[in-house]
């Protein structure tokens, strides 16, 4: 009896321990209180400790982790002039839907005062359901992404604000560290394969098709090599044998062959149609085709937004408008609205042009690159705007690109096919055209490489403003 007692006392002392360090995470606190009843279940007198113990602790605040399940949101309390929008189905303007995230807020924190992402994802998510005309992430027509993730960002800065003011210095670093709700937490031995994977779906084929054998697949790539050869070769017999050999196209990706290595056994992967078809199958998604209907889509609203309200904004945006204004008829082959849209998104997100493009003089050889000025990611080489080509490693894998958009299409194609992570220095202008232009928009995980042991949060908080903005850009 005295044991039990004392087992009792030492489980009641750690509980009181874990309950400071576990102010931030009451599903943590819950989980130890249920561990330590599960341990003293075994005597009378310590159920009796335990329930005393788990009686206090259960009327402590901020403990409640069902308080999300019956949350109602406070459309009542939201201004007239929000609601109006709403049931007609017309978007909030910047103003009204800032209000309405602090009424939302206020509410959330008032249930508890340490509401996470998850919260914050799940209340999004029932707002934009009951009034998607008003709420939803769209750009002409067009859903981007889940739909949802501006409204969350939107909730999110709300409640960091708010913390902000009242949470002091020394708990709120602890609390931005340690708050697993804010993103998802990935070893970094795991994150490469995380990267890898993202927005595929057929990223690690475990099995050859059952019609084919390591003979069979062999034998194709050899007549691949021979067609390659030839320039009246059947695109739609190239296009079979590339989509029945793309086992051991991504095995040998998979295993980490070189560049030079899969140039040379599969010369049609960096052709426009190899590659399209090695897209189609890794992410079931059609690249050019659905980068030219996206653009026909959106590309205008996002010109006009970049030429009308941003210029505006920025001297140096600015600077690189007039410059590209210069440069307005020196293209052949694009249309210049494409170029101009591309680079002044690279001036938006303030990223290096030079990190996507290489220029070339306009007589250059294919020979006469210097490779060893490019980056070591894909990057387009461009001849003046009316030649491009393809280097990836420092290796030109493609030499004879005839238009802007398929350089650009064949670019972004070998992030996936290849495995390679968006470098930090485009993160968002990919990541933009990635969701916006490409329709590749996974729940959860990111493709911009990680070069410390920082999280980074799933949807790009700069992008997701862009989105914003142009969903309220009004034109024509």
């Amino acid at each position: 009896m005295y044991q039990a007692y004392l087992l009792a006392g030492q489980e009641c002392s750690k509980l009181l321990q874990v309950k400071d360090s576990c102010a931030f995470y009451p599903n943590l606190y819950s989980n130890t209180i249920k561990h330590a009843v599960k341990k003293l279940a075994f005597s009378e007198s310590n159920t009796t400790v335990t329930t005393r113990h788990s009686s206090s602790s259960s009327s402590s605040p901020g403990l409640d982790t069902q308080w999300d399940v019956n949350f109602e949101i406070p459309w009542s309390k939201f201004p007239e002039e929000v609601m109006q929008a709403l049931e007609r189905g017309k978007r909030p303007g910047p103003k009204l839907r800032r209000q309405m995230a602090r009424i939302v807020v206020t509410e959330m924190m008032q249930k508890c005062p340490h509401v996470g992402k998850k919260h914050s994802t799940d209340v999004a998510t029932n707002m934009v359901a009951k009034y998607p005309s008003s709420l939803q992430d769209v750009i002409e027509g067009d859903i981007v992404g889940t739909g949802y993730h501006s409204l969350v960002k939107q909730l999110q800065n709300r409640i960091e604000n708010v913390r902000r003011t009242s949470t002091p210095k020394i708990r709120k670093r602890k609390h931005q560290t340690d708050d697993s709700d804010q993103t998802d937490e990935i070893p970094l031995e795991e994150r490469a394969a995380m990267q890898d994977t993202y927005g595929c779906i057929k990223w690690n084929v475990k099995f050859l098709p059952l019609e084919e054998t390591q003979e069979s697949q062999q034998q194709k790539m050899e007549k691949l090599k021979v067609m390659f050869q030839h320039s009246d070769a059947n695109p739609e017999e190239v296009k079979c044998l590339m989509k029945s050999t793309f086992y051991t196209q991504h095995q040998h990706v998979n295993q980490g062959k070189s560049i030079k290595c899969l140039r040379e056994e599969w010369p049609f992967w960096f052709d426009e149609l190899g590659m399209s078809v090695h897209f189609m199958e890794l992410t079931g998604i059609d690249l050019k085709e659905t980068f030219t209907r996206n653009l026909d889509l959106k590309g205008k609203r996002l010109l006009d937004y970049m030429t009308t309200v941003c210029v505006n904004k920025s001297k140096k945006f600015l600077q690189n408008y007039a410059r590209l204004q210069r440069m307005r008829g020196l293209q052949s082959g694009c249309s210049d609205d494409v170029i101009e849209m591309i680079l002044l998104l690279l001036s938006y997100f303030d990223e290096k042009e030079e990190s996507m493009f290489f220029h070339a003089e306009d007589t250059c050889l294919a020979e006469e690159v210097q490779l060893e000025q490019v980056p070591l990611t894909p990057v387009v080489i461009v001849c003046e705007f009316v030649m491009y080509m393809l280097s990836l490693d420092r290796n030109l894998i493609n030499t004879n690109i005839s238009s802007f958009i398929s350089a650009l299409c064949l670019m972004f194609g070998s992030y996936y096919c290849i495995n390679i992570h968006y470098p930090s220095e485009l993160a968002s202008t990919l990541e933009f055209l990635q969701g916006c232009f490409l329709s590749i928009n996974p729940e959860k995980g990111t493709k911009v490489e990680n070069k410390n042991s920082k999280r980074r949060l799933n949807v790009n908080p700069r992008v997701l403003t862009l989105i914003q903005e142009l969903s309220d850009h009004e034109w024509r």
